[in-house]
């Protein structure tokens, strides 16, 4: 009887297919995606990341509530599964947001689509939600914006950079610290861009 070792960070590109993956072994303190078919692995990001996290799934959960006719899932733990890019590919937002998932523990990442999207980045990869993620969630029709909320520079005073939906790329619109977004994705929402106030 053979002992199974646990994926880590040393295997990092190592071809699996989805069974392996969602029946995988991991080891703690990394995140783990499949990305073309290969295991891609980040060191699990500091308090200043998940405080930020809070701050934005926050003011989404209580938009839930008072609108769940636009959204009726606020996910910080959702698989999005990309099509048409060959091999598996299901990268892992920080937040993510839909509308008309049907109610009940039995729906499946693979059956559902997020309408936005959000990651944050601090420090450890960004290519990942700069470059990969820009590409990724491009080829996912149902979204129809990317946030990629910056807290490099000072986790307290954020900035955003807004990837909005064109046909065949995306819009970007910075957003500074202490300043206000509004989206036509998301009726009656706003955000102000500093979490001392949320």
């Amino acid at each position: 009887m053979s002992t199974r070792v646990a994926w880590g960070p040393a295997d990092r590109g190592q071809a699996l297919s989805l069974d392996e993956f969602l029946s995988g072994e991991y080891e703690e303190g990394f995140r783990y995606e499949l990305i073309e078919g290969r295991l891609y692995v980040t060191p699990v990001p500091n308090y200043s990341h998940e405080w930020i996290v809070e701050f934005i799934r926050e003011l989404f959960l209580r938009y839930r509530r008072q609108r769940p006719d636009i959204v009726n899932l606020v996910s910080s733990g959702a698989r999005v599964f990309v099509p048409g890019t060959g091999e598996i590919t299901a990268p892992e937002p920080d937040l993510a947001l839909y509308r008309g998932v049907p109610p009940g523990p039995h729906v499946d990442w693979r059956q559902i689509s997020p309408l936005l999207v959000i990651e944050i980045l601090g420090g450890d990869d960004a290519d990942k939600d700069l470059v990969r993620n820009v590409k990724l969630y491009h080829q996912v029709p149902s979204i129809g914006e990317y946030w990629v909320i910056d807290i490099r520079d000072d986790p307290a005073r954020p900035t955003m950079t807004v990837h909005r939906r064109r046909p065949r790329s995306w819009r970007k619109i910075e957003v500074a610290f202490g300043e206000t977004y509004r989206t036509d994705l998301l009726p009656d929402f706003e955000l102000l861009l500093d979490p001392s106030r949320g």
